[in-house]
């Protein structure tokens, strides 16, 4: 027998049936989706596995949570002042960052974006080092403090090992890079190099980090209880605040540390096969279309990047089995990437305001004119997918809250998932509340954590070395 608690998750996670007048075609459509639907059982065994993959991860075992170290031992406390530079490298656009911190607050704000060319992004790794510092050198000229002293943090947004606060060993390029010289490298040595041979400014790189990282910290300006960040945007990643004596990869000098940001990297949970008993066929499809087959595998659950084109497989599916669109299968439906993460978001507003304007309008750019039947499936499938996305990210942060056992959890949230969809928050409010029920917690939308996170950092870094001398 289910007990109240888990009888009130139960109901709290399952999405109201479709409603169509044909009883046989709406039966035929709830059993093809019926896999998708997480039961109260299936959210406490992710729990489970989830858990399991930490510790193995945070005792180096092998386990698909990388548990990296970022080597951040302290969150900004307001008494960080003067000029920090921040170089955010995450896609073909990067942005180096001015910030003037008085009492840990930003009073100033300078910011410049560069592009880098497609020749740049491939080939040798030194002429992209060499831009990247041509670029830090001439921002920092046109600022006039070309003979200041600026600390710099550093915002790597590609998977990489850390041995310390400021080295970055690349592990793999994603996006559209790819400089094979510099894999196995340490980004951050090159920066330093690249900026060393310019010679022209007094810039110092202090620290390296994501934009996950970058998110917790920016959270704690605005919030003291911030203790974990999340991003739910192209990509998904989570990071806590976790017990230095728990951390058993440290590889410099310790100097009594208490806690330590650690970066899960919680894109590839379930790459090793952990997660399967939710793999539904259409996640199977899903992956067969992206470009990493058998990997991110948490990510194509959640993230932005990868539920369109889930959604895709399942409306194409239903459509050739004669439950959906049955005037015409629409060819443009049939193409791989065709559907856009933004427009479930739309749909979901659609289902919010008990309208369809929106619903009418992503399906007219596939030429589809649909009925009042096809409308109710199509946002039947968005909020199912919707729905299960937000269930495993909460699933994952209650887990964390658990671990952590703090009196109360502050949760900086970015990206562009959670910024657009409009039902994102409020499922994940309640079903991390039904899911540790005895934990107090807050979710805050903190925006850019990778520029004005890595400052923060470059601040942090700064106070540190300044104790140790």
């Amino acid at each position: 027998m289910m007990v109240p608690s888990e009888r009130a998750l139960h109901e709290a996670i399952q999405v109201s049936p479709l409603d169509l007048p044909d009883d046989v075609k709406r039966q035929k459509i709830e059993n093809l989706l019926a896999q998708m639907r997480l039961s109260a059982a299936t959210a406490r065994k992710i729990q489970d596995v989830f858990r399991s993959e930490m510790n193995k991860g945070i005792h180096q075992q092998p386990s698909s949570l990388q548990m990296e170290n970022t080597y951040i031992p302290e969150l900004p406390d307001g008494t960080e002042e003067g000029l920090f530079l921040a170089l955010d490298l995450g896609g073909t656009n990067f942005r180096v960052l001015l910030l003037e911190l008085v009492n840990g607050v930003v009073v100033r704000e300078d910011v410049k974006k560069y592009h880098i060319d497609a020749h740049l992004r491939t080939g040798s790794g030194m002429p992209l080092f060499e831009y990247l510092a041509e670029c830090v050198s001439n921002f920092v000229i046109s600022e006039g403090l070309q003979d200041v002293e600026l600390p710099l943090g550093f915002t790597f947004s590609f998977p990489m090992i850390q041995h310390s606060l400021e080295t970055g060993i690349l592990v793999t390029w994603t996006k559209s890079f790819n400089c094979p010289d510099v894999v196995n490298k340490d980004a951050v040595q090159l920066l330093k190099d690249a900026i060393a041979r310019r010679g022209d400014t007094r810039v110092n790189v202090l620290a390296v980090l994501n934009d996950t990282t970058g998110t917790l910290l920016q959270g704690a300006t605005q919030d003291p209880n911030t203790a974990i960040g999340l991003i739910l945007g192209t990509g998904s990643n989570a990071c806590y605040l976790e017990r230095a004596d728990k951390v058993e990869h440290w590889e410099p000098e310790r100097h009594g540390e208490r806690e330590v940001i650690i970066d899960i990297e919680w894109g590839a949970f379930g790459d090793n096969g952990v997660l399967d008993f939710i793999k539904t066929d259409f996640d199977r499809e899903n992956d067969a279309n992206s470009l990493l087959v058998n990997s991110f595998t948490f990510e194509k659950y959640i993230s932005g990047k990868y539920l369109g084109e889930f959604v895709r497989v399942i409306l194409a599916k239903l459509s050739k089995d004669g439950l959906l669109f049955t005037r015409q299968v629409p060819e443009s439906l049939l193409l791989v990437g065709s559907f856009l993460t933004d427009y479930i978001s739309l749909i979901e507003q659609d289902t919010v305001n008990g309208s369809s304007v929106h619903t009418k309008e992503v399906l007219a750019k596939f030429n589809i004119i649909p009925d009042e039947e096809d409308l109710k499936i199509v946002q039947y499938v968005c909020e199912l997918a919707s729905n299960r996305a937000a269930l495993l990210v909460s699933i994952c942060v209650a887990t964390l809250l658990d671990h952590m056992e703090r009196e109360e959890v502050t949760i900086a949230v970015d990206g562009s998932l959670y910024k657009h969809h409009p039902r994102f928050e409020n499922w994940m409010n309640q079903y991390i509340t039904l899911l540790t029920p005895a934990r107090k917690f807050k979710l805050i939308h903190a925006q850019d954590g990778s520029g004005k996170g890595a400052a923060i950092v470059a601040a942090i870094a700064l106070r540190i070395k300044k104790r140790l001398e």
